[in-house]
């Protein structure tokens, strides 16, 4: 079988005559942009599992991410704190 394009075009028309030959190209992997009158409004795209995205979002993120100590408290003060009143924590 021929190696599929990572996008096809394809005209409202002709996706509706053959709407199950172009969602098989999508469960293989295949985009398809929806075009009215030579302009796309539309997009198909396979499906993706949702925690395997985010693992592959987070691994790419990895290289630029600076891990630290972000529990521990600063030994400065806040604006924002300075002269507040404490809030007392509600009893639940």
């Amino acid at each position: 079988m021929n190696e599929l394009k990572l996008v096809q075009k394809v005209s409202i028309s002709k996706l509706r005559s053959n709407l199950p030959l172009y969602l098989a190209d999508v469960r293989r992997g295949r985009v398809m942009q929806i075009t009215h009158r030579g302009k796309v409004i539309a997009r198909i795209v396979p499906e993706r599992d949702p925690a395997q995205a985010a693992r592959e979002r987070l691994v790419a993120l990895r290289p630029r991410a600076r891990v630290g100590d972000i529990i521990s408290p600063l030994d400065e003060s806040w604006e924002a704190t300075r002269g507040a009143p404490r809030h007392k924590r509600a009893r639940v």
